[in-house]
């Protein structure tokens, strides 16, 4: 009993100290999960665009920066219709926003550049 009564003195309030450091540097857990990494590896690369990818921004009226920063961004990988484990390059489908998608976005994930490949309005 006595041990347990030790461990809990060490851990409870070393829970208390990590959880404030951590939350005040920003730090959270979401950068692990397979959505959050894919997201993030893409953002690194250079972007490329196919010509059907240019034409059917030019038709939405749509431009890079919203690309980038919402769809890309903030969008959610279908990891069902893609293909993650293809190589040299995998594709994904990010759809966005997550609840009630309205545009969808194949591209292709390369080790040097991220080559957007098809944008689709869905609804």
């Amino acid at each position: 009993m006595k041990k347990i009564k030790f461990f809990l003195i060490g851990l409870v309030p070393g829970l208390i100290i990590v959880f404030f450091v951590l939350n005040k540097k920003g730090v959270s857990c979401s950068g692990y999960l397979p959505n959050s990494r894919v997201i993030a590896e893409t953002l690194s690369k250079d972007f490329k665009y196919s010509e059907s990818f240019k034409a059917e921004m030019t038709a939405l009226q749509l431009n890079e920066k919203f690309i980038k920063d919402s769809i890309i961004t903030e969008g959610n990988v279908d990891f069902d219709r893609s293909h993650a484990q293809k190589k040299p390059c995998p594709d994904y489908v990010i759809s966005y926003p997550k609840n009630n998608p309205k545009y969808e976005v194949v591209f292709e994930k390369c080790a040097e550049e991220a080559q957007l490949l098809n944008l689709k309005k869905i609804k």
